[in-house]
């Protein structure tokens, strides 16, 4: 492959996703490490993305299109599911918790096999998921308006139910974070998240180093206000505004 086709494929996989691992272009593009390096080098001199550890990013990049459930789901597999085992970690017997929509928040909700909880979400499957490893606990799925992109209801009827919920911890995820801001696609599901994370004891951020430094239309969160974060080694490296004693990483 020359050069020049190889520097479009780099731009076409960041235009997906905002975000390129070296390791991902060493097997797409059938080319070495110190290839993809010199790329990502020669294509941040021309100011089309910055490098960080491990690969690269667009710089200010916003999504032209929601990826859907489907698709989030085959993406960086192996990082969420090291954040959800870190994650399961914080959930104690006899607690309330939320649970937000998300792949990530999926696969922890795979992973609980505590009894003696009780477990309340908006996103239809991670419902189902919960379902499946148990028909012991109490679990609750709040209905309403449904987006198909994401599985998730939001709407009056969700919020109104959430407004009189109390929750130990909340468990979610975001589509970006970008300086303190946590975003993501659409306003009436940022709401939601908002009202739950409001109404929790403790706030954990799960999210993959692909969406550190990445924008979205709707900043529902401020990350000061969040109890930690919890990440992949690569996002601390990349990302200096995540204090240490924020982050519990993978």
């Amino acid at each position: 492959m020359l050069k020049d086709e190889r520097h479009k494929a780099i731009m076409d996989l960041l235009q997906i996703s905002g975000t390129v691992k070296v390791s991902d272009l060493i097997k797409q593009l059938n080319i070495s490490d110190m290839t993809a390096r010199r790329d990502l080098g020669e294509l941040e001199g021309q100011g089309l993305l910055e490098r960080v550890h491990g690969g690269a990013r667009l710089k200010d990049f916003i999504r032209s299109h929601e990826l859907s459930h489907r698709e989030k789901q085959i993406m960086n597999i192996q990082e969420k599911q090291a954040i959800a085992r870190q994650a399961v970690q914080l959930i104690q017997d006899n607690e309330t918790i939320f649970l937000g929509p998300g792949t990530t928040i999926e696969l922890l909700a795979e992973l609980i096999t505590r009894q003696s909880i009780r477990i309340v979400t908006n996103c239809l499957p991670i419902f189902q998921k919960i379902k499946q490893t148990s028909e012991q606990r109490k679990v609750y799925l709040l209905g309403g308006e449904m987006r198909d992109t994401t599985q998730a209801f939001f709407g009056e009827l969700t919020n109104k139910n959430l407004m009189d919920m109390h929750f130990h911890k909340a468990f979610f995820s975001c589509n970006a974070l970008n300086e303190q801001d946590i975003m993501t696609s659409t306003f009436e599901e940022g709401q939601t998240q908002t009202i739950a994370l409001d109404n929790s004891v403790e706030k954990y951020l799960l999210l993959d180093s692909t969406k550190v430094g990445q924008k979205d239309f709707y900043s529902y969160y401020h990350l000061k206000d969040v109890t930690a974060v919890i990440t992949n080694q690569d996002a601390n490296e990349s990302y200096t505004r995540i204090e240490k004693d924020e982050v519990i990483l993978a």
